[in-house]
């Protein structure tokens, strides 16, 4: 019986050592998207009056998917710092506004595409990218999700579609606007952006 225990006390232990409980960064991924597609595929919110209750389901799983804060601080990159705290706050509330207004009707128009999970890369202990591609009659869209590990959780903090990055793609265009204006100017454009 006691060389039953030690072993078995010694897989506990380093099971529950490793970051194993937040779950394999592809099934964190992939469990969310699939929460995407039950709402999208869901016949009750189909009608153009149900938009509205399809958005609040969407931005509930987009918050337990992304890490916001991640998202823009590496949109920013060398310029978050410029930021003050309260700035900061404020840019990432505003990112996601924008995010929302640029892809918001993009996933609404989702027609019943398959899409596949088909390769995790580790780029570190607490970042991966996990691949993926939409497949519809004509062609494969690949898109990759870049996540990183934090409090037991992995979230997404990129990405990349069709070799595009998320990131970098608004990255090039805040530096754009931060080489001429102040972090204060940068917030109204994106007021003004959100409210457009």
């Amino acid at each position: 019986m006691k060389n039953t225990v030690l072993p078995l006390s010694l897989l506990l232990i380093i099971l529950f050592s490793f970051p194993a409980y937040a779950g394999v960064p592809l099934d964190a991924v992939q469990a969310n998207v699939n929460k995407v597609l039950v709402v999208l595929r869901d016949p009750a919110l189909k009608a153009p009056s149900a938009k509205e209750q399809k958005k609040n389901k969407l931005e509930a799983i987009y918050e337990n998917m992304f890490d916001e804060e991640e998202l823009a601080k590496r949109s920013l990159s060398r310029n978050w710092s410029k930021l003050n705290p309260t700035q900061q706050k404020e840019f990432v509330h505003l990112f996601r506004q924008i995010l929302e207004k640029a892809y918001i009707d993009k996933i609404l128009s989702y027609t019943n595409e398959k899409i596949v999970f088909y390769k995790e890369n580790m780029i570190s202990q607490n970042q991966a990218e996990i691949q993926s591609k939409v497949v519809t009659s004509s062609r494969e869209i690949p898109i990759f999700y870049r996540v990183i590990l934090k409090n037991g959780a992995w979230k997404v903090y990129d990405v990349v579609i069709e070799n595009v990055s998320l990131v970098l793609n608004y990255r090039s265009q805040f530096n754009d606007i931060l080489s001429k204006n102040t972090p204060d100017q940068l917030l109204e454009i994106l007021r003004k952006k959100v409210k457009e």
